[in-house]
């Protein structure tokens, strides 16, 4: 087979993989954006609610991905060496982990209710956070489970379930929310408390679709892992957790850089707040697309690599990385080119809008890096690779990214610093850092794999 022809056979085999992952995923994190937009036309208070609460929200939810990713590289490596039996029990001892996983997170959201009364937030506005947080913590449970069955699905290259039923989660997320937050039909208008159950309610039935599917869908007829119940097997259980720890520290290291921001920039004001939630939510939106790809990536080098051809997930890496950066390119001139036009989806309000377009400049710079790194961490996944890419993520986010932009938007001495603009500053440089680390990583991995 030649170079060229090799190429074009494993990205044909990588989109239809990933293409049904990425508008899934875009259609979940337009749960959010749609969540934002109608609180937004109802106040400004109501969107600083929903951002503030939000806040805590995502940096659970993106944690919970991580912690239940683990199953996919197992389960791509049994499908690689064509050990199809085991996949059940693996699934089995995930879906245990996320009934664990599921419940801690919910006791977290419900811990930090009352820190929302202490960020500065205007009394009013922390009253909806709460309430917002409180809500939608009930899908929390949930979540943890999908993400196993999403996982497992995903390695055995079935992934349009999971994209139909995001794109229903958000069909049922707009009646509902139009019903709660502006309270028809006889109900209260809840504002931006209605859009926490909302997104509950949304996330309870995708779960309930995917566990349906598996049922009755012959796809998964010989690894099927909903019968036959085992007891807890620790030995798998602590793979499990070897894994997904990490995986889990390092999705929450990045998102707090980027959703507990606006928690410190509470101080600023509710403009401030509204504009950062807005970049934030469509750089969210953005970085769904590279985000599938590294999905598709750890599937397809896993399963590389279970079957023992360490040269064709080496192979594999570097075309996933070249595709990512095609994407980011697009993705950066879509940002900085409508930066205006974007913000103006989200509110009326002229200086929200302003200072939101400035930072969408920020967060369509910062695709090239941010691109590289979430494809490179999908490949490392793909050789069971977890625990450096968190020390990298540790490293880039929290030692750089979070000291380096709180100095830049509160400034030090006599400096009055830049505002919000300094942390999204302070993100560019933190995700280079995160890009360039996690490529030196994978060209080590790959070559020590090669040499194995």
């Amino acid at each position: 087979m030649s170079q060229h022809h090799a190429v074009r056979t494993e990205l044909k085999s990588i989109w239809q993989l990933s293409w049904p992952v990425m508008v899934g995923q875009l259609a979940s994190t337009g749960t959010a954006f749609v969540d934002y937009v109608m609180s937004g036309h109802v106040s400004a208070a109501d969107l600083a609610a929903v951002a503030s609460g939000a806040s805590v929200w995502v940096m659970l939810l993106v944690t919970l991905i991580g912690l239940n990713l683990a199953a996919s590289p197992l389960v791509a490596h049994a499908v690689g060496a064509n050990q199809r039996s085991g996949i059940p029990a693996i699934v089995q001892q995930a879906l245990y982990q996320g009934v664990f996983w599921g419940a801690m997170a919910w006791c977290v959201a419900r811990l930090a209710l009352p820190l929302l009364d202490h960020v500065g937030l205007a009394p009013l506005v922390a009253a909806k956070a709460k309430g917002f947080l409180a809500a939608v913590s009930w899908a929390l449970p949930a979540f943890a489970l999908y993400r196993v069955l999403y996982a497992y699905s995903a390695s055995l290259n079935s992934t349009k379930p999971m994209m139909v039923f995001a794109l229903i989660g958000l069909a049922l997320n707009v009646p509902a929310n139009w019903v709660l937050i502006y309270g028809k039909f006889g109900l209260p208008a809840l504002g931006a408390v209605g859009c926490g159950w909302a997104t509950a309610f949304s996330i309870w039935i995708t779960l309930i679709l995917m566990l349906g599917w598996v049922r009755y869908s012959p796809h998964y007829r010989d690894t099927y892992p909903l019968r036959d119940w085992g007891r807890v097997d620790w030995a798998m259980q602590r793979q499990l957790f070897r894994l997904g720890l990490p995986m889990g520290a390092m999705f929450f290291v990045e998102v707090s850089a980027f959703s507990g921001i606006a928690l410190l920039l509470a101080r600023l004001g509710t403009v401030t707040v509204g504009a950062h939630q807005i970049a934030l939510n469509m750089a969210s939106l953005t970085f769904m697309i590279p985000s599938a790809l590294g999905t598709a990536m750890t599937v397809r080098v896993g399963q590389a690599l279970g079957a023992g051809d360490t040269a064709r997930a080496h192979f594999l890496g570097r075309l996933g990385l070249q595709a990512g950066l095609v994407i980011a390119v697009a993705l950066a001139l879509f940002m900085l080119l409508g930066n205006h036009w974007i913000a103006s989806w989200y509110t009326f309000e002229p200086t929200v809008r302003a200072l939101a377009a400035t930072l969408l400049i920020y967060a369509g710079v910062f695709q090239l890096a941010d691109a590289t790194q979430v494809v490179a961490a999908g490949v490392l996944r793909g050789y069971k690779v977890t625990r450096q890419p968190m020390w990298i993520h540790l490293s880039a986010f929290w030692l750089l990214g979070l000291p380096l932009g709180y100095l830049l938007t509160f400034g030090a001495g006599d400096w009055p610093g830049m505002g919000a603009a300094g942390y999204w500053l302070a993100l560019v440089l933190a995700l280079t850092f995160a890009a360039f680390a996690l490529l030196w990583l994978f060209r080590r991995v790959a070559r020590q794999a090669l040499r194995a």
